[in-house]
């Protein structure tokens, strides 16, 4: 797992043709604005988090994102232990995020 700064993480974002973002927060939260093409699993539901893990492509590149970088990192951990090599964590997640947001 990788812990990347936000212009990292966007520059391996932008430059990734294989990438998939995806965020782990609570619904209540995304309902707050998310990253453009975020695909929305939260963490905090568990098994139900591994389960729909488990369903998403190894051989993608995974760009992970929390409110602050917390949970994401834990996410990105769970996935390296269910098989995926490329899992990227956003340091300091939406609340430093200072890119596109959809409301």
């Amino acid at each position: 797992m990788a812990d990347l700064s936000q212009q990292e993480w966007t520059d391996r974002l932008n430059n990734d043709d294989n990438a998939v973002i995806l965020d782990v927060r609570t619904d209540q939260e995304v309902e707050e604005g998310y990253i453009p093409h975020a695909k929305h699993i939260d963490i905090y539901l568990g098994q139900g988090f591994i389960d729909e893990v488990e369903k998403l492509d190894k051989d993608k590149n995974y760009y992970v994102y929390c409110r602050s970088g917390n949970r994401s990192g834990q996410a990105c951990a769970i996935m390296n232990q269910l098989g995926f090599e490329n899992a990227y964590n956003l340091k300091g997640g939406f609340m430093e995020w200072e890119g596109e947001v959809v409301q």
